[in-house]
C-alpha cells in the first residue's frame, strides 16, 4: 500500500512511567460478563500471600434482594460451619447465611515483562509495566469444609467402635531421607507438590481495600501518569537526559535479550537454534548449523537463510567446504559434526569413528551413482542395518518401488558462476584421492561386489547343500 492511501491521522507521544512498576496487578475475571461487573461491588475482606502471589477478595452478597434464595442460603452456612459452632474456629459465614462469595487468584502466565497499562491522557499516552496478571476464579471452600466435617464424623465413629477391640501391631518402613545434590533440589523445587505445600504453608496478609472513588484510589491512579511538570502549552516536558542512548541500546533496554532466549529455547525442540541466537555466531557456526539442520539444500537456499542477507556470496562460497561437502551441486555438512568425538549412534551404541568412516564412504557413492541399496552397504562398511538406516535418513530417502536410497534432492550440476564450478573440482579431486581408501574396504567386505552401481550390483551368495550321508 502507498504511503499517500494510508496517511497518518495522528501521532501520539509515548511516556514510560515506572511509579508502580514493583506493585501494578491486573485483576481478571474471566466468568463474569461485561455487564455484570464488581464496579460497585462492596468487599468485605481481602488477603494476599506476597510470595506465592496470590489474591483472595470476598465480595458481599445482596442477601434482601428477591433474587437471593434465603433457605439455599442457609443450607450452604450450615454444611460449611456445621450445627455446633466451634467459637474457637473461624466461620465461613459469621451471619448464619451464605453473605459472600470468594475469589481465588492463580496465574495465567509468569512472564509478564511484555505487558503494559496505558493511560491515554491530553493527547499522551503514560505506560507503565505489571509486576503480575491475577485470574481471579471463584472459590467454594464451603463444599470442601462439608466433606471433611462428613469424613471426620465418619472416622470418629469408626474409632468409637473399634476402641474396645484388641490392637493388632502394624508393620512399620521406617525411610530414611536421601542426601541430594543440587540438580535433584532444584528439580524438586520445582514439582508441583512442592509448590502446593509452599503455597499452602504461606500465610494469608490482611490488606486495606480503597473503593475506586475514595481519595486514596485517585492518588494511586495519578501515579500512572508521568511525574514531569507539564507545560505552559498544556504540553508534558519530557526527560532529554533519559533518551541520551543510541538506538541499539535503546531496543536493548526495552527488550531483554537473555529473558527472550529462554523463553524461546524453553519452546523449541532439542538442538534447534533460534533466529536471535544464530545471528549472534560467527559465519562459519551459522553455516554448520544450517547444514546440519537442512540435511541437503542448494548454495541459493543457504545464502536465503542466512541472517545477514549482505553477505558477500563470494565470502559465504569460501567458508562452505569448511564445514560441509558439495555431492553433484547439493550441500552436506561433514560426518565430524553428526558424529563428533565420544559420541555413539542412537541404536546399538557404535563409535563415533567408525559412523563417521560408514557416512564418508555412503557420501563417496552417491558422487558416483543416485541410488544405492541398504543390504550392500551394511555389507561393505560392517555395521548393523539400523546404523546404515540412521545414515541414510539424513542425506536420503527411501524409494518404495525398488527398495533404494536416492539423495533428498535431485543432482544440481547447472553451477551459476566460477567459483561453484572450482568448489566443485576441488571436491572432486578430494574424493578421488580417497578413492583408494574406499576400494579398499569393497574389497575387504564379505560381500565381494560392493564396487558396482547402487541399483544393480548384488552381493554373493552362499548355498548350502543338504548331506546325503546316511544317519
Amino acid at each position: 500500500m502507498e504511503d499517500e492511501d494510508d496517511p497518518v491521522v495522528e501521532e501520539v507521544p509515548i511516556h514510560l512511567t515506572k511509579t508502580l512498576a514493583e506493585n501494578l496487578y491486573v485483576l481478571q475475571y474471566p466468568h463474569k460478563s461485561a455487564t455484570s461487573t464488581f464496579d460497585d461491588g462492596q468487599v468485605v475482606n481481602c488477603c494476599v500471600k506476597p510470595i506465592n502471589q496470590q489474591i483472595k477478595v470476598d465480595y458481599a452478597l445482596n442477601t434482601a434482594s428477591k433474587n437471593y434464595d434465603t433457605f439455599k442460603g442457609e443450607q450452604f452456612a450450615l454444611a460449611a460451619d456445621g450445627k455446633q459452632r466451634d467459637k474457637s474456629q473461624k466461620l465461613t459465614f459469621r451471619s448464619g447465611t451464605m453473605d459472600k462469595q470468594s475469589f481465588l487468584s492463580t496465574k495465567p502466565i509468569d512472564d509478564v515483562s511484555r505487558y503494559l497499562v496505558c493511560v491515554l491522557q491530553d493527547g499522551e499516552m503514560h505506560a507503565t509495566p505489571l509486576k503480575g496478571i491475577a485470574l481471579m476464579r471463584q472459590m467454594f471452600s464451603y463444599f470442601d469444609k462439608q466433606d471433611k466435617r462428613t469424613k471426620a464424623e465418619q472416622k470418629a465413629e469408626q474409632d468409637a467402635d473399634g476402641a474396645a477391640e484388641d490392637e493388632e501391631l502394624t508393620q512399620v518402613t521406617v525411610k530414611f531421607a536421601r542426601q541430594e545434590n543440587e540438580k535433584v533440589r532444584k528439580a524438586r523445587e520445582k514439582s508441583f507438590n512442592y509448590l502446593s505445600k509452599m503455597e499452602a504453608e504461606e500465610p494469608w496478609c490482611e490488606t486495606f481495600w480503597h473503593e475506586k472513588t475514595s481519595a486514596t484510589a485517585e492518588l494511586e491512579r495519578q501515579k500512572l501518569v508521568g511525574s514531569g511538570a507539564a507545560s505552559g502549552s498544556g504540553r508534558f516536558e519530557t526527560d532529554n537526559a533519559a533518551l541520551n542512548v543510541k538506538p541499539i541500546e535503546y531496543m536493548d533496554m526495552l527488550i531483554s535479550k537473555e529473558k527472550t532466549d529462554r523463553n524461546i529455547d524453553s519452546l523449541l525442540p532439542s538442538r534447534v537454534i533460534c533466529m536471535h541466537k544464530l545471528k549472534q555466531l560467527t559465519l562459519q557456526e551459522q553455516l554448520k548449523v544450517i547444514l546440519t539442520d537442512a540435511k541437503v539444500i542448494t548454495s541459493q537456499q543457504i545464502l536465503e537463510l542466512l541472517p545477514d542477507r549482505t553477505l558477500a556470496p563470494e565470502k559465504v562460497r569460501r567458508l562452505l567446504p569448511q564445514v560441509g561437502w558439495l555431492i553433484r551441486g547439493n550441500w552436506v555438512v561433514q560426518s565430524e559434526y553428526i558424529y563428533p568425538d565420544g559420541s555413539v549412534s542412537g541404536t546399538n551404541g557404535v563409535a563415533a569413528e567408525q559412523m563417521r568412516k560408514a557416512r564418508d564412504y555412503i557420501m563417496f557413492r552417491f558422487t558416483k551413482c543416485d541410488k544405492l541399496e541398504r543390504q550392500q552397504l551394511v555389507a561393505i562398511t560392517q555395521l548393523p542395518a539400523e546404523e546404515i538406516r540412521e545414515i541414510l535418513c539424513t542425506i536420503a530417502k527411501l524409494n518404495p518401488a525398488d527398495r533404494t536410497w536416492s539423495m533428498l534432492l535431485p543432482p544440481n550440476e547447472g553451477f551459476q558462476c566460477v567459483d561453484e564450478q572450482e568448489i566443485s573440482d576441488r571436491q572432486g579431486a578430494f574424493w578421488t584421492a580417497r578413492s583408494d581408501k574406499f576400494m579398499e574396504m569393497e574389497r575387504n567386505s564379505s560381500g565381494g561386489g560392493g564396487g558396482g552401481g547402487g541399483s544393480g550390483a548384488s552381493t554373493s551368495k552362499r548355498i548350502r547343500k543338504r548331506s546325503t550321508r546316511d544317519s
